[in-house]
């Protein structure tokens, strides 16, 4: 219960007066709030933004951009999963944390501590009714029958899916103990979903803190783990649609909610059921991304069926970009661009790996067909919400968080911080200050060709890269050579907000680890 009694002292302490500044707006007025994450999910894929390279319908979320603000220049914390929903969580960088590369899987321990303020908490704390649905990918502290850490049998890929099995021969997993540091520990009052992607085991549902069965079956969505009889992948959509969609529709608290929507698509395993198939005409991944696209189209219509449409601050974006899993050369082939105009995709440095779909409905304040440049980061959602309902984050909260809220009235938002930080899959860093990207990778810094690996066997390549995405937004043209000025200023910066603790106004905090190697491929 430690994890428990942590959270409380932290909601102790934000009712206290660390946040206790009197809100903009009574409980009636405060906006509801939904924060819908894809998963694997381009910046291209989305009609709207990408309407001469895109071969895929997304009526729903091209209805949002319509009826709402298009953010062109937002971006996630990392091009992979775990770290950015960190920083949407948190308002602070991943790595600042001990996961300095890559991700999560699904038997990992908690990336965030209980006695740190998320979103959810903060929300919670100031007359919200907090509701997860979908994939956490974040760590939990999953009770096991041996005391030790969780973990899949060392012979699980030698059992067949034909069950039921003994559950203590496919992991040390209890499955009728408490699960705990995960959303409920953190401010959700309740959340049904999954431990991390799709292809990650275990194959079983989560309600708040209890699993919805044993897993005494073995299945194989990529990796093979413990699994319910009746856990299929390819009805987790669906499943997550009815249970958002009953969420809405059958609110009844007086409270405004938030409600965070974390789908596992169009991410890997790509299987969108048999009415969807065949829909895009370009394929699975294209398919996967309609039904995806109509999973939001059913979110609307049940806020709108509510009459919630008018005071509902809707969030549509994703974790990081397409993933190669998609096929992307056959996907060019048949005309349809993921990362748009942009060079790379999921994680990478380029900007295919991180500029995402960024789309902003709210028709009480924002108008129609609203469009914004503003460089944004994911982090930002933490001091947005504090803004929005008007109370002063504590100074150990949201390091790399700035409030968007202007920018949705059309004005630029006075930032502290002077720029945003990009990371990949393998712990490269970026920094990115207007129209400037300092790139301290060789390569990709990521999946795509040319890897570090391939730059490393060429001796005359530059150590750097640097780019003008005003006249280079495809990340062709390699100035680092040129412009030492510059990038000895991005590099000077980029330092400064790593040994910092944070990269907005306040005073200094601790990473929480001692180094963090901003070099990985040699400087």
């Amino acid at each position: 219960m430690k994890g428990i009694k942590q959270f409380k002292r932290m909601q102790g302490l934000i009712f206290g007066g660390l946040l206790g500044v009197a809100c903009l707006a009574s409980a009636s007025q405060k906006p509801n709030i939904v924060y819908i994450l894809a998963d694997d999910l381009g910046y291209g894929d989305v009609h709207s933004l990408n309407p001469e390279r895109c071969q895929i319908q997304t009526p729903h979320m091209d209805a949002v951009a319509q009826s709402g603000m298009i953010f062109t220049d937002a971006h996630t914390t990392s091009s992979v999963c775990t770290p950015t929903r960190y920083g949407i969580m948190t308002g602070r960088y991943n790595w600042r944390t001990w996961k300095q590369e890559h991700v999560l899987d699904g038997y990992d321990r908690p990336l965030i501590p209980t006695d740190r303020l998320t979103v959810p908490a903060l929300l919670q704390a100031n007359g919200y009714r907090t509701a997860m649905i979908g994939k956490w990918h974040l760590g939990l502290e999953i009770a096991t029958i041996d005391g030790k850490p969780a973990k899949p049998s060392r012979q699980i890929k030698q059992l067949n899916g034909e069950g039921p099995l003994d559950p203590a021969k496919l992991s040390n997993i209890d499955w009728t103990g408490t699960i705990q540091g995960g959303p409920v520990d953190l401010g959700f009052d309740s959340w049904f979903g999954i431990t991390a992607s799709l292809d990650f085991p275990p194959y079983v549902w989560i309600r708040d803190r209890h699993w919805q069965g044993a897993g005494t079956y073995v299945k194989a969505f990529r990796r093979p783990g413990p699994a319910t009889e009746d856990f299929e992948a390819i009805d987790v959509l669906d499943t997550l649609a009815a249970e958002s969609v009953q969420f809405i529709s059958e609110y009844q608290s007086a409270k405004p909610f938030f409600l965070y929507l974390a789908l596992p698509s169009p991410h890997t395993p790509i299987v969108p059921t048999k009415s969807w198939q065949g829909k895009s005409g370009i394929g699975k991944y294209g398919d996967f991304v309609m039904q995806t696209d109509d999973l939001i189209g059913q979110v609307l219509r049940a806020l709108e069926d509510r009459g919630m449409t008018e005071n509902t601050l809707l969030i549509v974006t994703s974790d990081n970009g397409c993933s190669k899993a998609a096929n992307i050369p056959n996907l060019q082939k048949q005309g349809h661009f993921p990362s748009a105009h942009m060079r790379g995709s999921k994680a990478d440095l380029w900007d295919g790996g991180h500029r995402v779909p960024f789309l902003v409905k709210w028709p009480k304040v924002i108008a129609a067909g609203s469009v914004s440049d503003v460089l944004t980061c994911q982090t930002d959602l933490l001091a947005t919400c504090a803004e929005l309902i008007g109370v002063q984050l504590p100074a150990n909260a949201g390091e790399d968080s700035e409030s968007i809220l202007p920018a949705f009235t059309g004005e630029t938002p006075e930032f502290s911080r002077k720029g945003i930080i990009h990371h990949s899959v393998s712990g490269h860093f970026a920094y990115r200050q207007g129209k400037w990207k300092l790139l301290l990778a060789k390569g990709s810094g990521g999946w795509t060709a040319p890897t570090e690996k391939m730059m490393s066997s060429q001796a005359d390549a530059p150590i750097a890269q640097l780019y003008d995405l005003e006249q280079d937004p495809g990340e062709t043209v390699n100035l680092y050579s040129s412009q030492s000025e510059i990038v000895e200023r991005l590099l000077q910066q980029l330092e400064t907000d790593v040994a910092r603790g944070r990269s907005t106004a306040g005073h200094d905090q601790a990473n929480d680890t001692a180094e963090i190697q901003l070099w990985k491929s040699g400087q």
